[in-house]
């Protein structure tokens, strides 16, 4: 088989075989095929697209590129979570200790931030000693003991998609549906899961901008999960403003800690319920999404959710002194107020501008070499919809420096102010199957 007959087939608009795909990944991922001819590649399937056929094809190529996780000494049916990436987004947080409360192991692998969207493995180690790297046995003997473990992910996990991501960085190929549904889902498919939850963004923080573009990706994801016999839903969920009121490490931890303990921050609780929910019922805990939504509920009311997050923290060697007095996670040095420049109602909030904002202070990263500040972030007052007086704080910056005059400026320039009265956007657009 040549490499540049497979190209000109998918260039003339052709449906390559499993044996092609297959042939390509493996000669990729070994550099036998190269730069040049993958780019080339690349570009024909950007251009001309994929079945659901080869797509499905194309990520199990990927996951078999590398290493996979085998969990089967795991008790139970282990449901994973995914999000395409968002601002204020600490669901996991919520999620985790949700679904390990109603009983069903949660086995995590997280990975760590890079631009405006923030990291979980990141947010995490804003708790006091808390391990993020631990043995298969010591993940696998938490996921079984306490229903919860969050690790790093193996650096062998998918390696043809590690490789083909940095070529399509650079040769104007991100944006293929295929291609970006098939690098979440064959990183998602090595961890080991027997079902998925996919939390796909949509709005002005997201990958995805528009909902139109939101639904394909959830449903070309969904169709690969599906294909690869795992049982896989996506809930398209909005970023068009930050999630909650938290933006950073510290501050996020101590938002989803204070949602565990019933603080009714609506849109991060309906949100973490609806996709808690949705991974107990794949798990069979549950027989109807409604059933699942009212008893997950109780677990909060009742203080065992928050348990389980306690109890996790605990497990993985964090201190749990933070979690019960969560004004001992770390702090900024200064508090920093924007302020509305006019009376009227918060129209917008360009949620990637929060995010660059809160990178600016430190708690996100430029570059992956940055070092992350636990302490700093945002604090957001007002909300899309929340009348607003000239004056009245909007934001507060948490800072180690006395002034912040960049990330001032991306929060000026994220806030929209409109003398009509606003609508709160849809916060959960559809649920694919």
């Amino acid at each position: 088989m040549r490499m540049v007959d497979v190209i000109v087939k998918k260039r003339d608009g052709g449906e390559l075989t499993k044996k092609e795909i297959e042939f390509f990944v493996e000669g990729y991922t070994k550099g036998d095929i190269p730069d040049y001819q993958a780019s080339a590649l690349t570009m024909a399937i950007y251009f001309k697209g994929m079945t659901q056929e080869e797509t499905a094809n194309l990520t199990q190529a990927m996951v078999s590129s590398g290493e996979t996780i085998d969990l089967s000494a795991i008790h139970g049916h282990i449901v994973d979570k995914h999000s395409t990436g968002g601002v204020g987004d600490k669901v996991t947080f919520i999620v985790g200790p949700l679904v390990a409360s109603a009983g069903v192991p949660v086995a995590k692998m997280s990975g760590r931030g890079l631009g405006h969207t923030g990291g979980t493995l990141d947010k995490l180690e804003a708790v006091e000693g808390l391990k993020i790297e631990m043995t298969k046995d010591e993940f696998i003997k938490n996921v079984n003991k306490h229903k919860l473990a969050v690790a790093g992910q193996t650096g062998n996990l998918a390696p043809a998609d590690k490789k083909l991501y940095a070529l399509r960085d650079v040769t104007g190929t991100v944006n293929s549906l295929p291609l970006i549904a098939g690098s979440i889902m064959s990183k998602k498919l090595a961890s080991g899961a027997d079902s998925i939850v996919l939390d796909v963004k949509t709005g002005s923080g997201a990958f995805m901008k528009t909902l139109e573009d939101s639904e394909a990706l959830a449903r070309e994801m969904v169709n690969i999960g599906n294909n690869l016999g795992r049982n896989t839903v996506a809930v398209i969920s909005d970023m068009n403003q930050p999630l909650g009121f938290e933006v950073g490490n510290a501050n996020e931890i101590r938002e989803a800690a204070e949602i565990l303990q019933g603080k009714k921050v609506m849109d991060l609780r309906e949100l973490s319920l609806e996709i808690a929910s949705h991974m107990t019922v794949l798990a069979e805990a549950f027989t109807s999404y409604e059933e699942a939504y009212e008893s997950l509920e109780k677990n909060i009311d009742n203080g065992k959710a928050f348990e389980a997050f306690r109890t996790f923290i605990e497990a993985q060697h964090g201190s749990t002194e933070m979690i019960d007095d969560l004004s001992l996670l770390p702090k900024a040095s200064y508090d920093i107020e924007v302020k509305a420049e006019k009376d009227g109602y918060i129209k917008a909030i360009d949620a990637e501008s929060i995010g660059v904002a809160a990178m600016y202070l430190g708690a996100g990263r430029a570059t992956k070499d940055d070092v992350i500040n636990h302490g700093v972030g945002i604090t957001l007052n007002k909300k899309i919809g929340d009348q607003v007086k000239e004056g009245e704080q909007l934001v507060i910056l948490h800072s180690d420096y006395k002034e912040a005059e960049d990330s001032v400026q991306k929060v000026k320039e994220a806030y929209q102010i409109t003398d009509e009265i606003v609508k709160a956007p849809t916060l959960v657009h559809k649920v694919i199957k």
